[in-house]
């Protein structure tokens, strides 16, 4: 038990265990997770406004009550928001196991926490040092960056900046080296000029990085004919150097797309009873011929009869099963981790109607992948079939139920 259960008994740790799972956990199914997620944000881009507004002086002497309020509030609920949090993470699975105040330690060392301590830092500091007004308005801009906390897109592309770094780096590298380059060549053919612009290196880098960047603000040309020719070529080497930095950033977040859907699937995989006598690896490969699907509210995923059979596994949300040979059962509902479809499978006839009961994540396995799977991997796709066989299908219980409740003749 906790060191805050001890002192604040069962009630308080049941308010630490809900409070993380609104703070940390991030379940989009929890009403409550997605108002504070969404009003955290609101305040931190209302934050950035204000900050904007408050450099115009006009806005700022007419209002300066209102900001000076707004900045208050908003320092109360970031410091709350930063203490709640070292409050709870000792229900983050990897610090269960250590000291409240050794998991609060390393909790607040991560970079999310710092930004965080960053974002409200200021305000307090300002009260020990001596702090011009303006610097601390523009240290306010750091409470931009908890979006990252809130923002999935946000933290997609730091991920895919921080995955790309070393390539990133080595573009930096070489876009150093073409600056000097093309100072050293232009200094070379025009240092020599009367009044010239290029007379040492280090002044015509300026203009050796508005040209490779493609700005050319002209406030320095080249006049020389070998100038102007030099400077062509740096010009045409821009616009190739800097479609590689594109390249290798949308190559990242292709492949960061990639691999949440692979861990999505996985997860949604994982779950499934279909694969239960599967090995990790054997999973992977499967993977390899399942298709991603989402069903909108109300709309049939499956008719019972229609040719090529499938089999359906569902990630979230419900799902209404009907079998027509069946009508006289009544209808089954579906869930997370559940799966329909095993014997159309086989048969290559779907077997039921599915009708969607609120937005659902599915993943499939139709039979032409099926068939793929046989001629790829035999003994995978043997060792699956055999899986499949011997799973029950979504009417057996309701099956059993109805034939124990039968007249005996």
């Amino acid at each position: 038990m906790t060191d805050q259960a001890l002192r604040h008994g069962p009630h308080g740790q049941l308010l630490k265990a809900r409070l993380y799972k609104i703070l940390e956990a991030g379940h989009s199914h929890d009403w409550q997770s997605r108002v504070f997620e969404a009003a955290m944000a609101a305040l931190i881009i209302l934050n950035v406004i204000a900050f904007s507004l408050e450099t115009v002086p006009s806005i700022h002497d007419q209002h300066v009550v209102f900001f000076r309020l707004f900045d208050l509030a908003s320092i109360l609920i970031f410091t709350i928001e930063y203490v709640s949090r070292l409050w709870v993470c000792t229900e983050h699975p990897p610090f269960r196991g250590l000291s409240p105040l050794r998991a609060r330690l390393k909790f607040a060392r991560s970079p999310l926490m710092i930004v965080d301590l960053l974002a409200i830092a200021p305000f307090y500091l300002s009260f020990l040092l001596p702090m011009d007004l303006r610097v601390l308005r523009i240290l306010r801009l750091l409470r931009f960056f908890k979006l990252a906390r809130f923002s999935p897109a946000f933290n997609t592309m730091l991920r895919v900046l921080a995955r790309e770094r070393s390539a990133l780096m080595g573009v930096v590298i070489v876009l150093m080296g073409m600056v000097i380059i093309s100072a050293s060549l232009l200094y070379l053919a025009e240092g020599d000029r009367p009044g010239s612009d290029f007379a040492t290196v280090p002044e015509a880098m300026w203009w050796a990085v508005a040209t490779l960047t493609t700005v050319g603000y002209g406030d320095v040309t080249p006049e020389t004919p070998l100038g102007k020719v030099l400077a062509g070529i740096v010009m045409i080497s821009g616009l190739g150097f800097f479609a590689l930095p594109i390249g290798i950033i949308a190559s990242g977040f292709m492949e960061e797309f990639r691999r949440q859907d692979f861990i999505v699937t996985w997860g949604m995989a994982a779950r499934s009873a279909v694969f239960n006598i599967l090995k990790p690896d054997e999973i992977a490969e499967v993977l390899k011929v399942l298709k991603a699907r989402t069903g909108p509210t109300g709309s049939i995923i499956s008719v019972d009869g229609e040719k090529p059979g499938a089999l359906f596994m569902i990630g979230s949300g419900e799902v209404e099963i009907t079998d027509a040979d069946r009508s006289h059962l009544a209808p089954v509902r579906l869930g997370e981790g559940d799966f329909w479809g095993a014997r159309s499978l086989l048969t290559g006839v779907q077997a039921e109607t599915a009708t969607a009961l609120s937005v659902c994540d599915l993943i499939v396995l139709d039979e032409e992948d099926f068939r793929k799977l046989a001629r790829a991997q035999p003994i995978l796709y043997s060792r699956l079939r055999h899986s499949i066989s011997e799973v029950a299908d979504p009417f057996a219980e309701t099956d059993e139920r109805s034939e124990s409740n039968a007249p005996i003749a």
